[in-house]
């Protein structure tokens, strides 16, 4: 990200403190998604 991507994000969320909860959140949701969708997945070894 460049400098002024980082400022405008950073100064965002100092305006917007709930958002840092909710973007954590969206966070986890994904991670647990990704870690379901690949536990249906069975891969064999040799």
């Amino acid at each position: 990200m460049s400098e002024s991507n980082q400022g405008k994000i950073a100064s965002f969320l100092t305006d917007n403190p709930r958002m840092i909860g909710v973007l954590f959140t969206m966070t986890l949701l994904l991670a647990q998604t990704g870690a379901v969708s690949a536990g249906n997945v069975a891969i064999n070894g040799p």
